[in-house]
């Protein structure tokens, strides 16, 4: 297996530059997920690292060597995409064998590797299959039995469940990690969804516009979100933000209302998970409700902080049932709470 290091990674279209300094190493056997909306960069830095893009500045490392000008087939990396990529016109086996053929790797090695995968993967029972005779689950098990045939270095996963429902989606992200834990391979999945993410990875990188926001554990991002960018996008419901005011040790909202806590001091952008705001009867977050979705184990309450245009979102446990229109009072634990500045949007303290 191996490290991966990115160092000053920098990749531009002419004048436009997409990526700018991306730094980071993702350790020998490690997990890491980049995520972030669409157009952040993500997919083109997994190709960069797959050698599916060129280098603009900067250096990949795969172990001790820097790969930049090598090609992907020398690069000791498997990658599974998005759409697939099965040959339809070859069986399950022929697919997960063909990448060892053009090797010249002896048949009774590609036999035991395709075998020893499909027992690793449950697909035993649809080698002898077409691909069009598979559902959406079994042809990305192919997909990635036909990466780990190649017994790589590291696993490249470019949104390989986006095409899945959400059930299944949810069923073969777990298989995912529970495969890459076995075999141990250093591995790098790009996602759009959060949640996805937060499941998967040891760590996560978060991108923006080409920027990494944080590098850091799911927990440390959901605890310690070090901008408004990365506190919106990690966590569902994302968080609530509200301008606010602290002197003293007290926070004042816009709409007036004050309670204790916080050591920033002036102006600031506060921000609250929504699971974190707990009903109480003197609670200072005044939240006009506008709408109510009932979920089962919990209820989003969605509105605007009293008074405001501030919208709010609160998620309370178990069934509650309020009209619209109806103000509720709430309160957040100080520990939970975040201040950002409204000029950076990054986190203060």
């Amino acid at each position: 297996m191996a490290t991966i290091t990115l160092k000053d990674l920098v990749k531009a279209y002419g004048d436009t530059e997409v990526l700018h300094q991306i730094d980071g190493q993702i350790a020998d056997g490690e997990f890491v997920v980049i995520v972030g909306p669409s157009g952040c960069g993500k997919s083109t830095l997994l190709r960069m690292v797959a050698g599916l893009e060129t280098v603009t500045g900067g250096d990949i490392y795969i172990g001790d060597r820097i790969v930049n000008d090598l090609e992907p087939a020398d690069r000791d990396i498997a990658m599974v995409f998005q759409n697939y990529a099965l040959y339809p016109h070859m069986s399950v086996r022929e697919n997960m064998a063909y990448g060892l053929k053009i090797r010249k790797i002896s048949k009774a090695e590609i036999d035991r590797r395709v075998e020893e995968a499909a027992d690793i993967l449950e697909i035993r029972q649809y080698l002898e299959r077409k691909p069009r005779q598979l559902s959406g689950g079994q042809r990305q098990r192919v997909a990635m039995g036909r990466a780990i045939v190649r017994d790589p270095q590291v696993f490249l996963f470019d949104e390989p469940l986006s095409n899945l429902d959400a059930k299944l989606r949810v069923q073969m992200r777990l298989e995912i990690r529970k495969l890459q834990q076995k075999l141990g391979v250093t591995s790098i999945y790009v996602t759009h969804d959060q949640v996805e993410a937060m499941t998967l990875g040891d760590r996560l990188m978060v991108l923006n516009g080409g920027y990494v926001e944080q590098f850091g554990t799911p927990i440390e991002l959901y605890d310690r979100p070090q901008s408004m960018f990365v506190a919106g996008f990690i966590g569902s419901p994302a968080m609530n933000f509200v301008p606010a005011q602290v002197a003293g040790g007290t926070v004042t909202l816009e709409n007036g209302t004050s309670f204790a806590g916080g050591d920033a001091q002036g102006q600031i952008v506060l921000g609250i998970r929504p699971e974190h705001l707990a009903l109480s009867p003197n609670g200072a977050i005044h939240v006009q409700v506008q709408l109510m979705e009932q979920l089962g184990a919990n209820t989003l309450l969605h509105g605007v902080l009293d008074g405001t245009d501030t919208e709010m979102v609160v998620s309370l446990p178990g069934h509650v049932v309020a009209e619209p229109g109806t103000v509720m009072q709430f309160e957040a634990p100080a520990e939970s709470l975040h201040f950002f500045a409204p000029d950076t949007q990054k986190r203060i303290g």
